[in-house]
């Protein structure tokens, strides 16, 4: 029956990586695999265990009690990126991020693309990746006309989003889980991650700045930019600082993330409904729609635009491969694995690759049911390294390079020869660095 099991998780995982020429959201196989997987563990009566960390064993469970831990585990995730994602469309609603646009002022390309570089590696530490990368592409697309130098712009911002997202508890998905799962702490991620990340973006960037495409200067000057709506500025360091005040509050509460992103988002949700001039009620965005104030609700709008359908990919495969920690599969193909390749450096690096050719979440999700490790291990740090910036490989590897792909109609195969070896080169140096830094210096 393990057989069957582990073919229905393969035919998910293929639909999932095949999404864009199967035509189908990869929700659709996620939730579809997660329901199965569950329906067969149920009708067959299959064993299921919990994973004691502390004596490295499985210990028989009910599958009720299993299926409660694994929906409590992923419910945080959920309304923990739930808050972000409606935090950072509060502040677009007030065009704070055009804000960002107005420290653009020099024409020199060079100078731009170490610009670029860094507010991707800044500003995806503290909204994510994914969203750093459709601003920025955004920016870039009004501030330099002519497309293949945009193209190579967004490469590099790529590659960079995703070394800044690393170092973050909050700049990644698969970062978000490992912290919300305990497996790191947020000042040891920063500590130990974030000189290799900064690595990960110099090396490409450094190498890249000498390309001819970014000689010489733009042809028009930036316009200064800046919000359309007064609020814009104010609204944008308010909803970072919001952000980046969560992991301070879980140091000192000690409670779950999600509840400071709540605390968070409320807070930010009081000064929009102040400044949109609205009736203040936030309860309106659950409504039917028909007072008057719910029209004009800052907070309404924001939650009407986050994206649920990858909030929904992420309650499926989470799920998923609970199901295959759940009947030991990870834990005994682990104790192989390390049999196998006993360097467990090697393996990571192998995982990062990996994530270039197929979705670095249930990479993670696995290889938190794969390992063992106590908290805050050397290993966590470099699983957290390798799977935020080995997806800059390809341009399918991140939620980063899809967004960019489909802004800028970038072609794979382009991707593939001009930007791959400059995130291979970053995620090589950065790797070096970590490797030398756990052995030295921690």
């Amino acid at each position: 029956m393990e057989t069957i099991v582990i073919i229905v998780f393969l035919a998910g995982y293929l639909a999932i990586t095949l999404e864009h020429n199967l035509k189908i959201d990869k929700l659709i196989p996620a939730l579809a695999m997660m329901a199965v997987l569950w329906a067969l563990i149920a009708l067959t009566h299959m064993d299921v265990f919990e994973v004691n960390a502390q004596l490295k064993q499985l210990e028989p469970t009910h599958i009720d009690e299993i299926l409660l831990h694994h929906l409590g585990k992923t419910a945080e995730i959920l309304v923990f990126l739930l808050g972000a994602m409606t935090i950072v469309e509060i502040i677009d609603y007030f065009d704070g991020f055009a804000t960002i646009k107005g420290y653009i002022k020099t024409r020199s390309k060079r100078k731009l693309l170490w610009i670029f570089s860094i507010l991707a590696f800044i500003l995806s530490a503290i909204i994510d990746n994914l969203t750093a990368t459709i601003v920025l592409i955004t920016i870039l697309q009004k501030v330099i006309k002519d497309r293949e130098t945009r193209l190579f712009f967004a490469g590099l911002i790529i590659i960079n989003a995703n070394a800044g997202g690393a170092w973050s508890p909050i700049g990644d998905v698969t970062t978000t889980m490992l912290w919300i799962a305990g497996k790191v702490e947020a000042g040891s991620l920063v500590t130990r991650v974030l000189l290799p990340s900064i690595f990960c973006t110099i090396v490409p960037t450094l190498i890249a700045s000498r390309f001819k495409v970014f000689s010489g200067e733009i042809d028009e000057v930036p316009e200064s930019g800046g919000s359309a709506s007064k609020y814009g500025p104010i609204m944008l360091y308010l909803g970072l600082g919001s952000i980046v005040f969560v992991p301070f509050f879980k140091t000192i509460t000690h409670l779950p993330p999600y509840v400071g992103m709540m605390l968070s988002l409320a807070f930010v949700a009081t000064f929009a409904e102040i400044y949109s001039n609205a009736k203040f009620s936030i309860s309106s965005a659950i409504d039917d729609g028909h007072a008057e104030s719910s029209h004009h609700s800052p907070v309404h709008s924001a939650l009407t635009r986050i994206e649920l359908p990858s909030i929904l990919f992420f309650l499926g495969i989470l799920l998923a491969v609970a199901a295959l920690e759940s009947l030991g599969l990870l834990f005994n193909y682990a104790e192989s694995l390390n049999e196998a390749i006993p360097q467990t450096d090697i393996v990571v690096m192998l995982l990062g690759i990996g994530s270039a050719v197929i979705d670095n979440v249930p990479l993670v999700a696995a290889s938190i049911g794969m390992f063992s490790q106590g908290p805050d291990d050397a290993l966590w740090h470099f699983i957290a390294y390798s799977a935020g910036t080995g997806g800059s490989m390809l341009i399918i590897g991140s939620a980063a390079g899809v967004v960019a792909m489909g802004m800028e109609k970038i072609d794979f195969f382009w991707y593939l020869k001009k930007i791959a070896w400059l995130a291979f080169a970053g995620f090589i140096a950065g790797a070096i660095v970590f490797i030398l830094m756990r052995d030295f210096l921690f």
